[in-house]
């Protein structure tokens, strides 16, 4: 199996160092982060999602662990805007180049400003997906961060 996404290509170019970690996708799983981490043994807060929003209809990508919930208000709050939604998965597959289930914050088609939920920074490497359904990214999330430009802020209401 190939991993070499423009998600890895994208690292790899930024000199920013990460593992490659691969489990068998599971297509129509309802929440393919919690079954990412299973596959692969890591703790649900330590695998990381990837969801598309827009805020007052500009793209935002949204950086949180698996295991919590988005709230919209504080994405909105945090991207300097009124309101979030999530982006279509049509648009957000045109937008990044990848397939939801496979959609990284590395690497995408056009570069959007980054949202990373400030929680996630407490482990010393975190699992983001790689670009393709089933590759996932291990790093310090400082570097992920750094390698996108995310701002760090509260994205994820009390579960």
């Amino acid at each position: 199996m190939s991993t070499g996404t423009p998600a890895t290509q994208f690292l790899r170019a930024a000199k920013i160092p990460f593992e490659i970690l691969e489990y068998d996708y599971e297509p129509g799983h309802d929440r393919v982060a919690l079954q990412a981490a299973a596959a692969l043994g890591l703790p649900p807060g330590q695998l990381l999602k990837t969801l598309m929003l827009e805020v007052d209809r500009a793209p935002v990508c949204a950086v949180l662990p698996g295991e919590r919930s988005l709230s919209m208000k504080f994405a909105a709050a945090a991207a300097a805007g009124k309101s979030a939604a999530m982006m279509p998965p049509e648009k957000a597959e045109r937008l990044t180049g990848y397939h939801t289930g496979g959609i990284s914050p590395f690497g995408q088609r056009k570069r959007v400003p980054v949202l990373f939920e400030e929680s996630a920074l407490g482990f010393g490497k975190v699992a983001i997906n790689g670009g393709r359904r089933g590759l996932i990214l291990l790093l310090a999330p400082d570097a992920a961060c750094r390698a996108v430009g995310a701002k760090t802020c509260r994205l994820c209401a009390q579960d």
